[in-house]
This record gives C-alpha cells, structure tokens and sequence, in this order.
C-alpha cells in the first residue's frame, strides 16, 4: 500500500504540469504521423527496410520519451528521496514506487505512439507491434534511469540520451542495413528485428525474441540497481554575480568546470557526422539547386555529400539543447541578480554571450569533422549557413524554456529541429523542399549551407535575409520571454 500511496503521489506530481502530460502524448503521436513516412524514403536509400520503418517509429518515440522522462523524474526528487530514506522509509519501497511510476508514463507514451501508428498505417500484427514498443520503453527507462544518477546535470544527461538514441535509431536495423557486426550491440537491435518481423540470422540459439527479452529484462535490473542510488546527497550550485564582464565570465567558467559537456559536445556530432559517412551506400542523388542565378537539377554521388547534408541536423538539435539549458539553469540566480540591482539587458547579454560561445563550439567541432569527409564547394558560406542555423535553434532553445519548463521543453528541443532540418529541410529525402517548409525556421539557412557546400557561387540572398528575419524576430521574443522570466 505504501508503494501505491508514493506512485500515485509521484504521478500527481509529474501532471501538475498539464504541459508535461500534453507533450508525452503529443511529442510521439506527432513523430510517428509526420516523421515515419519521410525516414521510410530515407532508409530505402540507405539499404535499411524501408516499410518497416513506419512500424518501429512507434518503438523510437516511446523509447525516447521514457528515457527522457525516466531521467527528470529522478534528478528532480534526488534530495526528497534521500530525506525520505532517512526519514525512515525502506529504499526497495521507493525504488519500486520509481520505476512503476516511470513504467507508468512509459505505458502512457507507448499508447500515444501506437494509437497514432495505427491511424497512420494500421497495424497488420498487434500483439507483436505493442509487445515491441513496450520493449523499447523499457529499455530507455533504464538508459534515463542510469543518466540520471550518473550525469547530474540536465544538458549532458539530455544529450547522452539523445546520442544514444539517434545512434540506435539512425545505424539501427531498421534505417541501416540489419547485417552489419557493430550496430548488433546497439540497445534495440533484437527488439527492432523482431518488432517488424524481420529475422536476422545471427540470434543464435535464443533468436531475436529471445535476445529482445534479455535486453529488457537487463535493463529493468539494472533500472533497479542505479535507481537505489538515488537516495546520495545532491550537490547544489553556487550562485555568481556580477555586471556583464563578469556575469559573461562566470557563465564561461561554470561551463569550464563541466567537463563532460565539452566533451558531449565534441564527440556527439563527431560520430554522428563520421557514422554518416561510413554508412552511406554508393548511390547517387539529384538535388534542385540555384548555381549562377539559374534553378536546375544536379546530381551528386552520395557518399560525397551525405556527410555535409547530416551537419545540420547535429548543430541545430545540439545547439537548441544549449539555449534551452543555459537560460533556465540560471533563472533563480537571474531573478536574484535582478534584485540585487543588475540591469536585465546587462544580464541577458550575458547569457547570450554564453550561448553564443556555446554556439560556436558544437558548429566548430561539427565543421572540424565535415572537413575531414565533405569537401564543400565554398567554405565560408556553408560555415557561415551553419552558424546561422545554430544561432537560430539556440534562441528558439532559449524561448522554450520559459513556456514549457524543462520536461516537455527538452520534448520540444527535440522535435522541432528533428521535423524541421531532418525531415523537412533535408536533401535526402526530396530535391527540394515542399512549399510548406519554407515557413520553417531552418529553411533560410539551410538553403544557404546547401549552397555554399555544393554549388560554386552564391546565388541564396533571400533565403540568407529570411534566416536573418527568423534570428532577429526570435531575439526580440527571447528578450522579452527573458525580462518576463526574471521580472
């Protein structure tokens, strides 16, 4: 009863915020309506299973949701669970009231999923399908689980579940080729094969069910051992003050003193980008573009430009991640530096100064890795498109937080500039863009990294001025969401 009595206690608490609960059933069934079909196109191309795709999206958007839910619900509780230890209550109890209360929210996202798959395409084996995507919420309950006591802050330990999802996802059976040795020790390669019904022949004796279950049934025992250390005392940041040199200057070093984010924030594109390379099939593809003041058709070898089209998609969601985080883990120590006297203008500049730093880190380390792989046609241009995308994910990163909050904000994070620069805006998937993406955040810049990589001359004026249209509309929004937030 006691463990009931704190589930529901745990549940209450989580859909205090109705955005939190709107945004677990939203984020999937729109992944699964909108991304499924295009990442179908884009596995055919790669040699994954095309069709199949459709199916396992159900598994990816509960699986990612979980994990990132999984990981807040933990490091926002670390100290009430360790008061409640010591206040007596036996830690198997709350362990127990842990994990079914994110089994709970990862039921909750894998029905949104497969209601959505359902009215999308059907589903032509139900029980395996749901089977399935049940499967894939478990594993991620672990893998946030484990984030969330191993990476206490909330950026390193979103980015370690997005890497590790978008690694799984991308290189998987099911977008990838399902023969390839290495990607066999991804988490959801067994599941995936046997979810779409797809064998694989190297199960061995236990086959791909079999091997599925020993997945799962790891990763609820591990669930269980990282979640008893739940009850460690949490470490508290200090709060900085100072005018703008020296408020830019302590965001800096808090920065500085997380190491792992420096790292995440290298070696994530890094693989990404290398990953992207290595897998890509030897096809080739036409894409529309605008080379000396006239629209035509080219055609590219892929594996020359797969690399150089996929460094979008890791700056933006990596630099969405940072404006989101950067804003709101300084907004109780914003609001007391406004206060004590610091002007708010003086404050965000600072912040932003951060951001911008930040900024340029992840597009640096995306760009030092494209260079080694993809050989742009003008490099000015296609670095600068990049920092121009970047700049524009970061401020929609930094008016999220203030609307959604940090749960359903890191949802979001996530599934703009995955609909918008991987789905919408992407070569891969189409020539060009449909008309409808041009009214996207990411369709100015894109058009003019597209250009500077593949085309000799500049010929993107517009798109250029429409991407600086979008960065300064957002920075008016991102100041006044800003003086709101610390008022």
């Amino acid at each position: 009863m006691t463990t009931l009595l704190f589930v529901r206690r745990f549940l209450a608490d989580y859909v205090r915020n109705p955005v939190n609960l709107l945004v677990l059933v939203l984020v999937p069934v729109v992944f699964v309506v909108i991304a499924a079909g295009s990442m179908a196109e884009a596995a055919k191309l790669l040699g994954g299973t095309g069709p199949s795709v459709e199916t396992a999206s159900a598994g990816w958007a509960a699986g990612f949701l979980a994990g990132i839910a999984m990981y807040f619900q933990l490091r926002s509780a670390r100290a009430a669970d360790r008061r409640l230890v010591l206040a007596g209550l036996p830690a198997d109890r709350l362990v127990a009231a842990r994990l079914t209360t994110g089994l709970a929210l990862a039921a909750l996202v894998s029905a949104a999923a497969l209601v959505a798959l359902l009215l999308r395409t059907g589903i032509d084996a139900p029980w395996r399908v749901i089977a399935g995507t049940l499967m894939f919420a478990v594993i991620y309950l672990a893998i946030g689980a484990l984030a969330g006591v191993l990476v206490p802050n909330p950026v390193n330990g979103t980015v370690v579940i997005l890497f590790i999802w978008i690694v799984d996802v991308f290189f998987g059976p099911a977008v990838g080729s399902p023969d390839r040795l290495a990607t066999r020790w991804l988490p959801t390669h067994y599941v995936t094969l046997w979810m779409v019904d797809l064998p694989s022949r190297h199960g061995g004796a236990l086959g791909d069910l079999g091997w599925a279950l020993v997945w799962v049934l790891g990763a609820l025992a591990v669930a269980w051992v990282v979640v008893m250390s739940t009850t460690r005392i949490a470490h508290h940041r200090t709060v900085r003050r100072g005018q703008f040199a020296t408020a830019l200057r302590m965001g800096l070093r808090d920065y500085r003193r997380n190491p792992v984010l420096w790292v995440l924030l290298v070696v994530v594109p890094v693989v990404f980008i290398w990953l992207s390379k290595v897998t890509t099939p030897d096809e080739p593809m036409v894409l529309s573009l605008v080379d000396d003041g006239r629209t035509a058709p080219f055609s590219f070898w892929l594996p020359d430009v797969h690399a150089g089209t996929m460094t979008p998609i890791a700056i933006a969601s990596l630099a969405t991640l940072a404006g989101l985080f950067i804003v709101l883990d300084a907004r109780s120590g914003d609001q007391r530096l406004t206060l004590a006297g610091l002007r708010t203008g003086t404050l965000l500049s600072a912040r932003l100064g951060v951001i911008g730093f930040a900024v340029l880190l992840v597009t640096a380390a995306s760009l030092a890795v494209t260079v080694t792989v993809f050989d742009a046609a003008q490099w000015i241009v296609y670095a600068g498109g990049n920092v121009l995308l970047a700049a524009i994910y970061a401020l929609i990163g930094v008016c999220i937080g203030p609307i959604f909050g940090r749960v359903s904000g890191v949802l979001i994070a996530f599934l703009v500039p995955f609909l918008d620069v991987g789905i919408a805006q992407s070569p891969m998937l189409r020539g060009e863009p449909p008309d409808w993406a041009r009214f996207l955040p990411g369709y100015g810049a894109d058009r003019v990294l597209l250009d500077g990589g593949l085309t000799a001359s500049f010929d993107e004026t517009g798109p250029l001025l429409l991407g600086l249209a979008w960065l300064l509309g957002l920075g008016l929004l991102a100041t006044r969401l800003f003086r709101k937030a610390v008022a």
